[in-house]
């Protein structure tokens, strides 16, 4: 009797056992990848196991943590129920989400959690890591030169951050401290880190601050524009050596020469003449 007992109860156990709602979770999909510090990203999760017999009323939660911050209004809950998705033969659920990524998170693998529940279980926590990398670019621009007889203005682009772009064009839009003749927009083209290039504009600019737009794709090839400001200063571009004529000395010998020369023609001109009177 007593090992009939053991023997029965083994079986329940088992019975119970593999009637468990066994869930697992994966982060099937994250877009951009990397995602930027600063802008959204799209997370797909997948829930495996849904299909067990004792699984009903699931609940799903991203946890709002660093690095991860909800739209206002948005949770990060979500709650499905067993029976219509058996009906449908599915074995999974799909559960998307997007956040906003932390303008100060770090480049590389950042951890984010869930929290997944079957109704009258203990909830389960799963770690994810959501990969971060700063590609957003940063520029110095400075006006390299302006030639007041050509009004040829040329500025001078750094790229400072670690991020090397593609496709860069710079922009000066209508105001007041400046006339555009001719293009407005320069396309530049691609850009390494710490590397500097240059663009010319046909302008007429006044003394004060002058106002660009920078637009460039980045290493997940999202475009992003900057506005930059610089400060046109006549003074540093009017009365240079460089501006002003120079005349060697050959120049003025020769000068003095030729001068010398109609003189002397002219001389011996009127003293023939005079022989001549005589």
């Amino acid at each position: 009797m007593k090992k009939e007992m053991i023997l029965l109860s083994l079986i329940l156990s088992l019975s119970t056992t593999s009637a468990a709602c066994d869930l697992s979770t994966t982060l099937l999909n994250q877009d951009p990848y990397p995602a930027v510090p600063g802008d959204y990203v799209k997370l797909v999760f997948q829930i495996e196991g849904i299909n067990g017999a004792d699984c009903d009323d699931i609940t799903f939660n991203l946890l709002e943590n660093y690095p991860i911050k909800f739209n206002p209004g948005e949770l990060g809950l979500r709650k499905f129920d067993q029976t219509d998705y058996i009906r449908n033969y599915q074995s999974s659920i799909l559960v998307p989400y997007e956040v906003r990524v932390d303008p100060e998170s770090l480049d590389g693998a950042n951890p984010i959690e869930a929290k997944m529940q079957n109704k009258g279980d203990a909830p389960q926590i799963a770690t994810f890591n959501l990969e971060v990398e700063d590609v957003r670019a940063d520029f110095e621009v400075s006006i390299k030169n302006y030639d007041y007889s050509t009004n040829e203005l040329t500025l001078e682009i750094l790229n400072v951050k670690e991020s090397s772009i593609e496709a860069l064009t710079i922009e000066i839009p209508k105001q007041e401290n400046i006339i555009i003749k001719g293009a407005s927009r320069n396309i530049v083209g691609d850009l390494d880190s710490n590397e500097y290039t240059t663009a010319d504009f046909e302008s007429i600019p006044s003394d004060g601050e002058i106002t660009l737009e920078l637009t460039y794709s980045d290493a997940v090839n999202v475009r992003r524009t900057l506005t930059k400001t610089i400060t046109f200063d006549s003074a540093y571009f009017t009365d240079r050596k460089a501006d002003q004529s120079t005349t060697s000395i050959w120049t003025y010998i020769i000068s003095v020469a030729v001068i010398a020369v109609i003189i002397y023609w002219i001389y011996k001109r009127r003293k023939k003449s005079k022989n001549k009177t005589k």
